[in-house]
Formats: structure tokens, C-alpha cells, sequence
């Protein structure tokens, strides 16, 4: 296995291209996630076209998740779990809880619907709920293939671990270790928990690379960086990430896949597939979730209005 940190002094310019700051985004019942991707200045890292911290947040009586069946295509979705427990559901039937260190991976292709919620045997009691859930767009030749779902249990993804660094590979390829999460392009995702003073060695394995901080301190290009920012670096070259705290860092990126749209819940290389989606959904032309019949109405401002990018 190729020595992925280094312990000697990192160099003092690394490549460190943007630092953006997630925003916070109210999904309604007082539950608020913290939005890095899409932003303004930078839409995708390799595939990864959106990502939200949720929490850590505490559930319970009166606030529990219930993010309702609501559809997605041309896209595939990762949830990953620090703390708690949600309890997924979908248009395949599928019914799925998810605990931390384990990974949900749907693939919407075509197109699929599915809720998220906090398990019924969590709603009356206190608990904690903390995770990263992404998107992740469809090459352009597989954005209609046909709805899937995976669940890989935390045992199962490789841990990759030397003195004052432990990660564990979620989805793709790092470091010479590969997940058992297929994925149709060049991919990485990784859960990086460091101890003070380790400094991490990014290579250019692959071409788009990010490393969004979740808890601690970290330092890269002379700069500090905290909870809830995400470093994008440049292209080529070794990217250097030292731990100025004990910390944990999601590290992300992959091949570019080209321009994305992105409207509501719908991710596609075009326009008009949106504009499609939406009409599917707002007349009931989407399968729906078996033992959940709840559903997010299509919002008002629909996507002809929107001026895409």
C-alpha cells in the first residue's frame, strides 16, 4: 500500500483553488443541513454535484427527519452517517435503515422516488442524527439506466489505516484501495479522521479534488480552515492537508463529467430531461413508495422559469 501521508514538514504552496463556506439550508421542521455543493463559484468536484452536512442535530418528540417521498433521476445518491439512524424507503420497494459507517447508494437513472425518516422506534426518545448525504451525477451515457439500490455494511468498505490517520474508502478509488460501491466513473469519497499533527498527502490520482472539513482544524496553503468549509484544489500535484486539531475530513472528487443542470430534486446533461421530470411528477406519473404515501408537492416556480446556466 503506497504511503498516502507524510510526517515530514508539507511544502509551503500547495494547490488550494477555492474555500467555500457551506451554507445553511431549512428543510422545514426546524431541521437545517449546511450546503457546500452546488455554489456559485463552483457547481461540481469531479461527480459530485451536491452536498449537505446534516447536523448534528438532536431528534425526538416533535423533531424528528421526515424528509417525504420526492423523486430524483440522472443522478446517484450517498448517504453516510456519523451519528443516528434514518430509515430509507423507495419506488423499488426497498425499505432500508442506515447506521453510522455504513453506505446507502440509490441510483436514480431513469428515475426513482424515496423518503427518508427517522426509524419509529427513535421518534419518542432523544437521539443524535449526523451525516453527509450527496449527489452524485450519471455519466451522460448512463443517466437513463434503470433505478437501483445498494446498502454496504461499514465492515465491508476498505479502512486504510498507518499511525495518525484512519480512512475509510466509501465509494470509487484511493490510495491504492478500492470500495465495493460500483460507480459508472472515476470516483472517490472518503471519511478521514486525523490525529493533531498529521498531514495528509492527496496525490493527483485523480483530475477534480476536495476535502470538506467536518470537525477540528486543518491547514493547507498557509490557511486554517474549520467545521463546514470545503477546499477545492487545482488539477496536478500533490495536495498537502495538516491537522491542526484531531480531525475529520471528507475527501471527495473524481472525473469531470461536463455540464450538469441541476432544478429542485432532478440532476441531467439537459434541459429538456428536467422540464420532462417535472411534468412526471406533478402528474403522478412516478412510482410511488411503497408504506409511505406521503409525497413533496412539485414547488410553484416551475423549470421553464428557471434561467439555467
Amino acid at each position: 500500500m503506497p504511503l498516502y501521508w507524510r510526517t515530514a514538514p508539507a511544502p509551503p504552496h500547495t494547490v488550494l483553488a477555492q474555500l467555500i463556506h457551506a451554507r445553511p439550508r431549512d428543510l422545514g421542521d426546524g431541521f437545517t443541513v449546511r450546503r457546500a455543493l452546488p455554489d456559485a463559484r463552483r457547481r461540481m468536484v469531479g461527480p459530485f454535484i451536491f452536498f449537505d452536512q446534516m447536523g448534528p442535530a438532536t431528534t425526538g418528540p416533535g423533531c424528528a427527519l421526515d424528509v417525504r417521498p420526492h423523486p430524483h433521476i440522472n443522478l446517484a445518491t450517498v448517504t453516510y452517517l456519523f451519528e443516528g439512524e434514518i430509515l430509507h424507503r423507495d419506488s423499488l420497494g426497498t425499505v432500508q435503515p442506515i447506521r453510522p459507517g455504513d453506505v446507502n447508494w440509490m441510483t436514480a437513472g431513469m428515475g426513482i422516488v424515496h423518503s427518508e425518516r427517522t426509524p419509529p422506534d427513535l421518534r419518542n426518545k432523544s437521539s443524535r442524527l449526523f451525516g453527509i448525504q450527496t449527489w452524485v451525477a450519471l455519466p451522460e451515457k448512463h443517466e437513463e439506466t434503470a433505478p437501483d439500490f445498494l446498502h454496504v455494511d461499514e465492515s465491508d468498505l476498505p479502512l486504510l489505516q498507518e499511525r495518525d490517520a484512519r480512512i475509510r474508502l466509501i465509494v470509487g478509488s484511493l490510495y491504492g484501495g478500492r470500495s465495493p460501491v460500483p460507480t459508472l466513473s472515476g470516483t472517490f469519497y472518503a471519511d478521514a479522521a486525523l490525529e493533531a499533527g498529521a498531514r495528509l498527502t492527496l496525490m493527483p490520482e485523480h483530475e477534480e479534488r476536495g476535502a470538506y472539513i467536518v470537525d477540528g482544524t486543518v491547514e493547507s496553503e498557509g490557511r486554517d480552515c474549520g467545521p463546514g468549509e470545503l477546499l477545492v484544489f487545482e488539477a496536478g500535484g500533490d495536495v498537502f492537508i495538516t491537522a491542526r486539531t484531531p480531525a475529520r475530513v471528507m475527501l471527495l472528487g473524481g472525473e469531470p463529467l461536463g455540464h450538469r443542470h441541476i432544478w429542485w430534486n432532478f440532476v441531467s446533461s439537459r434541459k429538456e430531461r428536467i422540464r420532462q421530470a417535472a411534468d412526471d411528477w406533478k402528474a403522478g406519473r412516478f412510482a410511488s413508495v411503497p408504506g409511505d404515501p406521503e409525497f413533496i408537492p412539485l414547488p410553484e416556480r416551475g423549470p421553464q422559469l428557471v434561467d439555467y446556466p
